[in-house]
């Protein structure tokens, strides 16, 4: 080599080297982090496929630990109601008790009212505080919110066509609303006997008055029990109707006394519940053909339950109880018995919001929550319209110890019974069937996700040590080939005579 002023083999064995040096840098750099991508310039279409997978497994991790958290706030719930069921069991059997009337003295009576009085209050306070933190879970704050449910008609009177509303789910837009739109298609309808009395008005033969011809005793049974009632000879259908009525709180049959001025008047036996469980049996033990004209020895009618579409599907219709689970929103109604017994009612309603929400989807929005609502479990609102509340078992009101309504006492108590138990349910569904299927569903996603990302980012060190112990190498022979180009140009001194 003669010239000196361009060492050519120094310049190639200089970017050599910086190749080299880059590579092993590199190699270092992931064995040291146990990344293949360190920065966008290692992967830039690996880079973005990363960060995508990233923000994917922080959602999916976020969305288990809230599935994990309303878990935990709805076994807070239950533990709750579970105490709450306790209570219910202990009440119903002090009221058993008390209607041992004859094993008990006065002051034996006043001591179980009193603590029925204790166990109401329980019931309230664990209502009023059962709590996560500072939510409240089992006062109505985790409820829905409705509105227009009261329907006011053209005359400007307000008609109330539902008797209890519980809003089970449903997923309402931000600052929007839920319509629901109950018709009745087809009415549920009481159980019904009718009889007419053999009685003559004395202006004709065979016209009957409303009274009965001949003594006669009848056996009437319903939904709660049976009653045997005799009636003399020329009782009034009025009369008879008033008997019947005295223990209809014992049979579910109550009576009416109808019939058209100058036509023939009759005894309406009717059952107090709508549906086809609900029933009606008189029994004539007495004077079969004579004491009524048209009711023969043994008359049984069941109720009919209607039909009710619910925003357009069929809904589960037990007597006026009916409900609907269809899509995001389940629905328990009672329709009032003025509105459940005519066909072709319709009622509208919205639901504007309340219930708890949560997310357990990493995509946020409607798709990804799920709701529930907790209603109010206090004695005032256990127990139902028609049946009556909870409440009314305290000292002084209409269904404590004091009044001997035993059998009305029992069928709140078991009525608030279901409703707890229905609760329950529903809380433990939701989180077997919703959350741990969600917790385990998620799981299994992340670690799906996770390997997709770490087969993307993640340094392979069986590679990248085979890459150092390579550059390290190349370095190292780069090195001695430039100390050898760098010192060519010293030949050139030969030729100087050096």
């Amino acid at each position: 080599m003669s010239r000196i002023n361009t060492n050519v083999q120094s310049l190639i064995s200089q970017r050599t080297l910086g190749i080299n040096n880059r590579s092993l840098n590199q190699a270092l750099v992931r064995l040291s982090t146990g990344l293949r991508i360190n920065s966008g310039a290692d992967d830039p279409a690996g880079l973005i496929a990363s960060e995508t997978l990233r923000s994917s497994i922080r959602a999916i991790g976020q969305a288990i630990s809230n599935a994990n958290r309303a878990d935990t706030i709805v076994a807070v719930a239950e533990g709750g109601l579970q105490e709450i069921s306790s209570l219910l069991l202990d009440l119903e059997a002090l009221i058993d008790q008390s209607s041992n009337q004859a094993g008990l003295t006065d002051k034996e009576i006043a001591a179980n009212q009193l603590q029925i009085d204790s166990i109401l209050n329980s019931i309230n306070r664990i209502s009023d505080s059962n709590a996560f933190g500072d939510k409240k879970l089992l006062n109505g704050t985790l409820a829905f919110t409705t509105s227009g449910v009261n329907i006011t008609q053209a005359t400007g009177a307000a008609v109330n066509h539902l008797d209890r509303v519980q809003v089970n789910a449903s997923k309402i837009p931000a600052g929007g609303f839920r319509q629901v739109t109950i018709k009745v298609v087809a009415a549920s309808r009481l159980a019904i006997v009718s009889a007419v009395g053999a009685g003559t008005t004395g202006t004709g033969a065979n016209l009957r008055n409303g009274t009965i011809a001949k003594s006669t005793t009848i056996q009437i049974r319903g939904i709660y029990g049976s009653e045997i009632i005799s009636f003399a000879s020329g009782t009034s259908t009025t009369d008879i109707a008033t008997r019947i009525n005295q223990s209809k709180d014992l049979t579910g049959v109550s009576a009416t006394a109808s019939g058209a001025t100058g036509g023939p008047k009759s005894v309406v036996f009717q059952s107090t519940t709508y549906g086809k469980d609900a029933f009606v049996s008189v029994s004539v033990l007495e004077n079969v053909s004579t004491a009524f004209t048209t009711l023969a020895a043994e008359n049984n009618k069941n109720g009919v339950d209607g039909t009710v579409t619910i925003n357009g599907a069929n809904a589960i219709v037990k007597g006026l109880d009916a409900a609907v689970q269809a899509g995001s929103l389940s629905l328990d109604v009672t329709l009032s018995s003025a509105f459940g017994s005519v066909s072709g009612g319709q009622s509208s309603f919205e639901i504007i919001g309340g219930g708890a929400i949560f997310q357990i989807s990493p995509d946020l929005g409607l798709s990804g929550q799920e709701t529930i609502g907790v209603t109010e479990v206090s004695s005032g609102k256990l127990g139902s319209k028609g049946t009556g509340f909870l409440s009314t078992l305290a000292s002084g009101l209409t269904n404590d110890l004091r009044s001997k309504r035993f059998a009305v006492s029992q069928r709140i108590v078991r009525e608030a019974i279901n409703q707890i138990a229905g609760l329950r349910g529903r809380l433990g569904g939701f989180q077997r069937n919703t959350l741990q299927t969600a917790i385990n569903s998620l799981g299994v996603t992340i670690e799906n996700v996770t390997a997709a990302e770490s087969a993307i980012r993640d340094a392979d060190f069986a590679s990248e040590t085979s890459s150092l112990t390579r550059a390290q190498i190349l370095v190292n022979s780069s090195t001695t080939v430039l100390q050898i180009a760098n010192a060519q140009p010293q030949n050139v001194l030969a030729l100087l005579g050096q």
